[in-house]
């Protein structure tokens, strides 16, 4: 009898241990996604340019995740170094800064990823990443024609490109529909 004990005691305890630690393993794993490959394939965007101190303008994209997520990290390649460009995330309907980060490019064409703490980004809310610099890639179709917007890239869709000049933190307000000056984008994570 006191062995059938121990080993009740034993089958209870595991059987609460594994219903307890089970609650972390049924969530999903997402996979970490940057949209910037999925949007420069969908807009046709193969014809580069370099500019290089060529004026400070504030530009980036407006997107909208499609899921509940958040940016982990912030990616920059440009074709000039530059030791602190400034990156903004912005909400779009409120033209409010959310975040802004500094970037150091040490080396010229080579991407820079910066992690960062992690910032959540709600379903379906209007956003914009936006740098500043006087250094960038022009990106555009051969024929310099327009995309459609908008644009969609896994759990990101792309709303418009916009730009303004100066140096300033200044939530951008001209459009372009035929180039995007880049190559500025972010890693996200879907949540749930």
């Amino acid at each position: 009898m006191k062995t059938f004990k121990s080993i009740l005691i034993v089958l209870v305890a595991t059987v609460f241990t594994v219903s307890c630690s089970s609650d972390k393993e049924d969530k999903p794993t997402f996979k970490t996604e940057n949209p910037l490959d999925a949007y420069y394939t969908a807009t046709g965007f193969t014809t580069i340019t370099n500019f290089i101190n060529s004026g400070d303008y504030e530009f980036g994209l407006a997107f909208t995740p499609t899921v509940k997520g958040k940016i982990k990290a912030i990616t920059l390649k440009l074709p000039a170094t530059n030791p602190s460009v400034r990156v903004t995330i912005w909400d779009y309907t409120a033209k409010s800064v959310i975040r802004s980060e500094t970037l150091n490019i040490a080396t010229a064409d080579v991407q820079v990823s910066k992690e960062i703490s992690e910032l959540a980004l709600e379903k379906d809310k209007k956003y914009m990443i936006t740098m500043n610099s006087n250094d960038w890639y022009k990106k555009n179709k051969a024929d310099n024609s327009n995309v459609t917007y908008p644009i969609i890239a896994g759990n990101i869709t792309f709303i418009e490109y916009r730009w303004i000049s100066g140096a300033a933190q200044t939530f951008p307000t001209n459009v372009s529909a035929n180039y995007n000056a880049g190559d500025l984008s972010f890693d996200f994570q879907q949540t749930e």
